[in-house]
C-alpha cells in the first residue's frame, strides 16, 4: 500500500462541475455587495459627516442582520430547502446597494446595511454548506476557491468604486453592479443546484452525534477571523489615508490591494488545502497576516502600505474558508447546523470588531486602534492549535 509523506493529505480531486460554478458565481455576486458597501463606507461617512463610531454602526447593522439570519436559517432550509433559500438570500441582498444608491439619510443607510447583511448571510452559508456536501473531502478546497472567485470580483468592484468616485457619476453608481449581476445570474443558472454526496468512503461526513467542544472552539476561531477581516474591510482605508496623507477616495484603493491578496491567496490555498493538514495551513496563514499587518501599521509611505495590505490579504485569504470548513467538519455530519451557527458567530464578530475599533479610533486614533488586529490573530492561533491537539 502506498504511504503519503507525513503531514500530507492523500490525493483528493476537486471537480468543477456546473453546480459548483453556480455557487462560485453566487459568491461573486455576494462579493459585489460586500466589498462595494465596505469600500463605500468612508465615502458615505464623508457625505453624512458622522464620526467613526457612528459610521461603525453600519457594520453593527450588518452584524445584527447576520445574527438574525443564523437564527432563521434552520427554519428556511427545513421548509423551503437549500436551493430556494439561497435564491431568496440573493434577492434580499440587493436591498442595501439600492437604498444607499438613492439616499444618504443615516436611518435608511443603516437599514440597508442591516437587511443586506441578513439576506446575504442566508445566501452565503446555505451555498457553502451545499458546496461542502457536494464535494465531500474536497470541500475545504472548494470553499477556498469559491471565495477566491468572489474576491477577484470584489477587487474589481472596489477599484471601480474608487475610480467612479472621482468622476461626475459619483461613487453610488458603482453599486448598480450587484442588482444587475443578481438578475443575470438568476436568468442564466436559476435551475442549477449542487446535489449532496451520500455518506461513505468518498469523504462525505455521516451524522455522528451532537457537536462537541471542537465545534464551539471552531466557532470562536471563526469569530476572530471574521472580526479581523471586517476590521480591514471597513477601516484599513481610513488608516491608509491617516498615515500616508492621501485623499479618502485614493485610500479606497488600499482595500483593492487587500482584496488582491485575498484573491491570490485563496486560489493558491485551494491547492494547498488538498495537500496539507488544515491546522498547519491555518497557523501559517495567521503568521503571514501578522507580518503584513506589521508592515502596514508601521508604514507612512503609500507603496509600503499597499505591500503590507497585499501580504495581509494573502494570509487572511485562508482564515474564513478554513474556519468555516472546520466548523462544518466538527458539526457531527450536520452541515446545516454549521450553516446556521456560522452567521451567528460571524454576526457577533461583525458587530463587535469594527464597532470597537471605531470607538478606539475616536478615542486613541486609528493607528492605535489597529493594535486590535494582532490580538485577534493571537486568539485565533490559540484556538487552532488547541483544536489540533484535541483532535
Amino acid at each position: 500500500m502506498r504511504r503519503e509523506p507525513a503531514g500530507v493529505l492523500s490525493s483528493v480531486r476537486l471537480i468543477r462541475d456546473r453546480p459548483t460554478w453556480l455557487v462560485y458565481l453566487q459568491l461573486a455576486t455576494f462579493s459585489t455587495y460586500l466589498y462595494g458597501l465596505s469600500a463605500a463606507l468612508p465615502l458615505l461617512r464623508a457625505d453624512q459627516r458622522t464620526t467613526a463610531t457612528v459610521a461603525g454602526l453600519h457594520g453593527t447593522s450588518m452584524a445584527l442582520g447576520t445574527i438574525a439570519a443564523g437564527l432563521l436559517l434552520p427554519l428556511f432550509t427545513r421548509r423551503l430547502g437549500r436551493r430556494a433559500t439561497s435564491w431568496i438570500g440573493l434577492a434580499g441582498m440587493n436591498a442595501g446597494p439600492l437604498i444607499v444608491l438613492t439616499t444618504d439619510a443615516l436611518p435608511l443607510t443603516l437599514l440597508g446595511y442591516g437587511v443586506s447583511g441578513g439576506f446575504s448571510s442566508i445566501l452565503l452559508y446555505t451555498s457553502m454548506a451545499a458546496l461542502s456536501d457536494h464535494h465531500g473531502q474536497a470541500g475545504p478546497a472548494a470553499i477556498s476557491e469559491a471565495n477566491a472567485v468572489g474576491v477577484v470580483v470584489g477587487m474589481s468592484v472596489t477599484f471601480a468604486l474608487s475610480v467612479v468616485a472621482q468622476t461626475a457619476l459619483g461613487w453610488r453608481a458603482a453599486l448598480l453592479v450587484t442588482p444587475v449581476a443578481s438578475v443575470l445570474l438568476a436568468l442564466a443558472m436559476g435551475r442549477v443546484w449542487p446535489a449532496a454526496r451520500p455518506p461513505g468512503p468518498d469523504g462525505s461526513a455521516a451524522v455522528t452525534g451532537r457537536p462537541g467542544r471542537r465545534f464551539h472552539l471552531a466557532g470562536l476561531v471563526l469569530f476572530c477571523c471574521v472580526a479581523l477581516e471586517f476590521t480591514f474591510n471597513l477601516w484599513a482605508a481610513d488608516l491608509f489615508a491617516t498615515r500616508t496623507g492621501v485623499s479618502v477616495a485614493v485610500a479606497a484603493t488600499g482595500l483593492t490591494a487587500f482584496v488582491a491578496g485575498l484573491a491570490a491567496g485563496r486560489f493558491a490555498g485551494a491547492q494547498l488545502a488538498l495537500r496539507l493538514p488544515p491546522a498547519r495551513l491555518f497557523a501559517g496563514a495567521l503568521a503571514v497576516t501578522f507580518a503584513g499587518w506589521l508592515v502596514f501599521w508601521l508604514s507612512t509611505q503609500p507603496v509600503l502600505s499597499y505591500a503590507g495590505l497585499v501580504v495581509c490579504g494573502l494570509g487572511a485569504s485562508l482564515h474564513f474558508p478554513l474556519a468555516l470548513a472546520a466548523l462544518i467538519a466538527h458539526s457531527g455530519g450536520r452541515a446545516d447546523l454549521a450553516a446556521a451557527a456560522s452567521p451567528i458567530w460571524a454576526g457577533a464578530a461583525m458587530a463587535i470588531g469594527p464597532l470597537v475599533l471605531g470607538a478606539l479610533a475616536d478615542g486613541f486614533g486609528t493607528g492605535n486602534a489597529f493594535l486590535m488586529v494582532p490580538v485577534l490573530i493571537g486568539l485565533a492561533a490559540a484556538g487552532v492549535l488547541s483544536s489540533s491537539r484535541r483532535a
